[in-house]
């Protein structure tokens, strides 16, 4: 049976408030019961959820039963990169079931903030709150900068949703490498919620991604959120905080999030140390063939957006990759239209990728995966996109007619992948032909970048990947996170990722 369970007692003690009991992520139906009574069900192996069980629970110790079930085969199921095979095999990898992330009790009074949205306008130095209330009383909202009060707004006699503007009398901007951020404290009655945001704006122009009206490259590479240990959960905040060290280390000022909706806490550090990333979910194993992934995939995505929309660090959403044909059979576009257009309805302040790679129907940013390995072939792929504003069929995955280039905004959102073996236990997979020694590594990384740094319609690039996870051996560092090359390897290739790009 595909499935696992927990249980736990715990002490609860109400103070005449409300408890919630809340999940982190779960694999991928859960079943919540307290003291043998249902608590409630989510669907979906990827995003937060919480159960009110103030009536359920008592004063004293409480049994917790939680109930996970889980099947890679089911086509309506998305796995992300988990192996639908027993085995992990090329880029798919061990199978997670069940709680990997926190799971933890919260205390509120009667009346309590739900939730809320922020929308910072960097322009105009200011946020507007969209907080989501129960109960009825006086919201005050209040920010502050390094511990200095800079706003302050209060408003009376407000329930289920308010909004507030909060004109702040200091600027400091959010971007790449100063992940500046203001501290918020919002009080509705006697509930208090501290949270935090970035002062920042995106937004496209042309061929350009502009953040707080800068052109700004994007240098990201690919990182799966793969850990040796924990497989989909890290240790602890220095394992997730490493991964981000990493990757400045050598030179790149972002990353995709891939095939997975990171934790809430790998987020945050990206909000602190200024770290551009792109919001995905985990598609693959889902029948987006059929008219019935619709409805499997939305209540899913619609949470991650909502949950993950206050982090500065996501500078746009990419709800697929690579919607292949599903068993002989072709994308349900209306799939992709659909989602694209909850996308943009929910969240109008970032740009949306349809699916990443192919096969495109609507969608702000035309991005490519291509793994070409010849520099000079590499190269020509691109230049007549700034010659004639178009891309050859071989970029779009060579099948005719899919998918047509309409003068988006662009970016090779996955190339590279160059393997290079470190781990004898498993059998080495990477993409394009090996190079033989770490020289030769180092000049088909550098050789490749530099056609996409240097072409000044391309307003980034993504390189795959950060680090091997099992059998794909194509990271810049082991999967323990050491090295693999020589200091001068890694310098050649932070000297070529922090170049002024073209487009900058």
């Amino acid at each position: 049976m595909n499935l696992v369970w927990y249980r736990k007692r715990v002490h609860i003690n109400k103070n005449g408030g409300r408890v919630f009991l809340h999940i982190g992520a779960a694999d991928h139906l859960t079943t919540v019961l307290v003291n043998s009574t249902p608590a409630g069900r989510h669907k979906g192996g990827y995003t937060s959820f919480s159960f009110d069980i103030t009536d359920i629970a008592v004063d004293g110790e409480n049994e917790i039963f939680i109930l996970c079930e889980d099947s890679v085969k089911n086509s309506l199921v998305m796995r992300g990169k988990q192996s639908e095979r027993k085995e992990s095999h090329g880029c798919d990898y061990t199978r997670t079931t069940g709680i990997w992330q926190t799971v933890y009790l919260e205390y509120t009074p009667q009346s309590y903030i739900k939730s809320f949205k922020l929308y910072p306008d960097a322009e105009n130095c200011s946020v507007t709150v969209n907080a989501m209330l129960t109960g009825v009383g006086t919201l005050t909202c209040e920010a502050f900068y390094k511990g200095k009060s800079v706003s302050k707004t209060v408003k009376k006699n407000v329930s289920d949703t308010a909004f507030l503007q909060l004109d702040l009398s200091e600027s400091h901007l959010w971007e790449p490498g100063n992940g500046r951020l203001y501290d918020l404290k919002l009080t509705f009655n006697d509930d208090t919620v501290t949270s935090y945001f970035g002062l920042r704006t995106v937004r496209l122009d042309g061929y350009k991604f502009l953040i707080n009206n800068k052109s700004v490259f994007q240098r990201l590479v690919l990182d799966q959120g793969f850990y040796k240990e924990g497989i989909y959960t890290a240790k602890s905040d220095s394992e997730m905080l490493r991964d981000i060290e990493l990757s400045l280390s050598v030179g790149f000022n972002g990353a995709r999030l891939h095939q997975k909706v990171f934790e809430p806490r790998f987020l945050y550090l990206c909000d602190k140390m200024g770290y551009i990333v792109w919001g995905e979910y985990a598609n693959w194993g889902l029948d987006y063939s059929s008219p019935k992934s619709v409805d499997a995939f939305l209540a899913e995505w619609g949470e991650a957006i909502n949950r993950d929309f206050n982090h500065p660090s996501i500078v746009g959403w990419c709800p697929f990759n690579e919607t292949w044909d599903y068993k002989g059979k072709k994308q349900y576009d209306a799939l992709l239209f659909t989602v694209y257009d909850y996308t943009k309805a929910v969240d109008i302040t970032r740009p949306c990728i349809d699916t990443s790679g192919n096969f495109h129907i609507k969608t702000d940013i035309y991005d490519v995966h291509d793994y070409s390995y010849d520099v000079e072939f590499f190269k020509k792929n691109y230049e007549r996109l700034v010659t004639d504003g178009e891309l050859y069929e071989h970029v779009l995955n060579d099948n005719p007619g899919r998918q047509k280039y309409a003068g988006e905004p662009t970016f090779v959102s996955e190339y590279g992948g160059i393997k290079w073996e470190t781990d004898k236990a498993f059998k080495a997979w990477g993409y394009g032909k090996d190079v033989k020694t770490e020289q030769e590594f180092s000049e088909r990384y550098c050789g490749l970048t530099n056609v996409l740094i240097g072409n000044e319609k391309m307003f980034g690039f993504c390189y795959t990947q950060l680090y091997d996870i099992e059998q794909e051996q194509n990271g810049l560092f082991n999967y323990d996170r050491e090295k693999k090359f020589s200091d001068k390897v890694y310098e050649e290739i932070k000297n070529t990722n922090v170049q002024k790009a073209a487009i900058e």
